[in-house]
């Protein structure tokens, strides 16, 4: 039989293995593990797949582990973890607030500059656009907002925090062009 086909079906095959397993409620760690080992060794059975291959991946854990610019990536998720126990965002937030507050559209504004202050130094949106919204949310509602709109504000303001640097993208991109060469 064709490697190619046996390859093709065995990933679907862990494909819908995968989603069977956690459709029964196993753990994710313990499907993902336990699937993939499974799926391994059927694998080396039918002789589609090089065991040499899970050799490397040790190699390239390694290589992570001991890379020194990645020590920046943890350092800047808690610098805007501490931005937001301590209320600092929501501080910056109100001050921001005054300042464009005579302006149409001000607190829009504050909330889309505070927003990408804080997904800049957290680098991860998701935990920019929760603070963000448990923030801002209610301030633009009190404010009169369109309920669209304010989502819509806080959102573009957790996602400019990918290209505004020193973003976690960034600094995972230049370590990645500085290994290049």
């Amino acid at each position: 039989m064709d490697p190619v086909l046996i390859g093709q079906f065995l990933a679907g095959t862990m494909f819908f293995a995968v989603i069977g397993f956690l459709l029964l409620g196993f753990p994710v760690a313990f499907t993902l593990a336990g699937t993939s080992i499974i799926f391994a060794y059927l694998g080396l059975f039918f002789e589609v797949f090089d065991l040499s291959s899970l050799r490397a991946l040790a190699g390239r854990y390694t290589g992570y582990m001991t890379n020194e610019v990645l020590v920046a990536v943890p350092l800047f998720i808690f610098m805007g973890v501490m931005l937001e126990r301590s209320k600092i965002a929501e501080q910056l937030l109100s001050t921001m607030g005054k300042l464009f507050g005579n302006m149409r559209g001000g607190l829009g504004i504050s909330v889309i500059l505070v927003g990408a202050l804080l997904a800049a130094s957290t680098g991860v949106v998701g935990a920019t656009v929760v603070t963000m919204g448990l923030i801002s949310l209610p301030a633009m509602m009190r404010a009169g907002y369109d309920p669209k709109l304010a989502c819509g504000a806080i959102c573009a303001s957790g996602t400019l925090g990918q290209i505004i640097p020193p973003s976690t993208v960034l600094i995972f991109m230049g370590d990645m062009i500085a290994g290049m060469n």
